[in-house]
């Protein structure tokens, strides 16, 4: 079959950076599912991973977490999916990826791809929308209010892919007031357009800006992109005990200033639950067919933004490449082989 992969960590200018290969087709087992990868979106981990992990000799590293496909076979213990349904997912950072044309799953972290989008459509939501739901639900807890503080959250980075779903989650599921962050004519409209009530400008200080609103100390924030330059504001803003939760990764985080306020701290990583093989994995499972109602139902939409072509190692550079630019908007989605 084939695929896109690495041998050794190179930045993206690099030629051997990405290349097309062909390797053996997988076979399930136990509770895998093997699917025929129809499409993928990527994501700022797929970067990450290329950058800095190296695979082991002589091995190659395929990347790529979010995917929409077709079940081709299923393990002998699967239950959930039978061969021709159409699911998407976004994979286990510990086990081989999308990039490539059939990819081995736990079928406790797929769901049924929503009927009412093509695969290119879906293959941009799983990841993102697993990363947002969790932190709202899970980690921040957002349906349980905050004493004093005003019904609101700020997302920080609202026209990235998890910002991007995270404004259309909480305004489909909950009574919050969404304020996001956007810094550039192109992204203040395209936050504006999924929802957001409010937007202020990361490139100046937040707490002011919000303050201005009228609406006072927001309950939540939802950090998605650069926390370490926005921490003192964040402090500043939030009611106190808020909660407050990110998904990147500062070089350092001093959490206590949060102390004073009694700021609780909330980090998450969609990719908890398969890479410990939780007890409650199967939410993973169930998350996604909830979004994939929301979508059918036509309460969230895809956030496919830009399409980069078939899944080849020229078009997946070019992908990285923007991504990190960090300038992207929405997902970047490749289909076919």
């Amino acid at each position: 079959m084939r695929a896109v992969a690495y041998q050794i960590p190179q930045p993206i200018e690099a030629e051997t950076s990405l290349v097309d290969i062909d390797l053996q087709r997988p076979e399930p087992e136990g509770r895998d599912i093997l699917v025929e990868v129809k499409a993928i979106s990527v994501n700022p981990v797929d970067t990450k991973i290329r950058r800095g992990v190296k695979p082991e000799p002589g091995q190659w590293k395929v990347l790529g977490w979010d995917a929409a496909g077709v079940v081709s076979a299923v393990g002998p213990n699967a239950s959930f999916f039978k061969p021709g349904d159409e699911v998407f997912y976004a994979g286990a950072i510990n086990r081989s990826g999308t990039n490539a044309e059939f990819h081995l799953v736990d079928e406790r972290i797929v769901g049924r791809k929503p009927r009412s989008v093509d695969f290119s459509a879906a293959a941009a939501l799983p990841l993102t929308s697993i990363t947002a739901w969790e932190m709202l639900f899970d980690r921040l807890d957002v349906t349980r209010p905050v004493a004093g503080a005003a019904n609101a959250i700020v997302i920080i980075g609202g026209a990235g892919g998890v910002g991007s779903i995270a404004i259309q989650i909480a305004r489909a599921m909950t009574d919050l007031t969404v304020i996001a962050t956007a810094s550039r004519p192109e992204t203040v409209e395209w936050v504006k357009s999924l929802g957001a009530h409010h937007v202020v400008d990361h490139r100046q200080p937040l707490a002011a800006q919000i303050e201005a609103l009228g609406l006072g100390q927001p309950g939540f924030v939802f950090s998605t992109t650069n926390t370490g330059d926005h921490l003192d504001q964040i402090v500043e803003l939030i009611a106190p005990q808020g909660r407050f939760g990110l998904i990147d990764d500062p070089k350092q985080l001093d959490a206590l200033p949060l102390k004073r306020k009694s700021i609780s701290l909330h980090w998450e990583l969609m990719f908890t639950r398969s890479l410990f093989a939780t007890a409650d994995i199967e939410k993973q499972n169930v998350l996604l067919n909830r979004v994939s109602d929301l979508v059918d139902a036509g309460k969230i939409k895809s956030t496919l933004n830009e399409h980069f072509g078939t899944i080849n190692a020229a078009n997946l550079k070019r992908a990285h490449a923007v991504i990190e630019s960090g300038r992207a908007k929405g997902k970047i989605v490749l289909s076919g082989f």
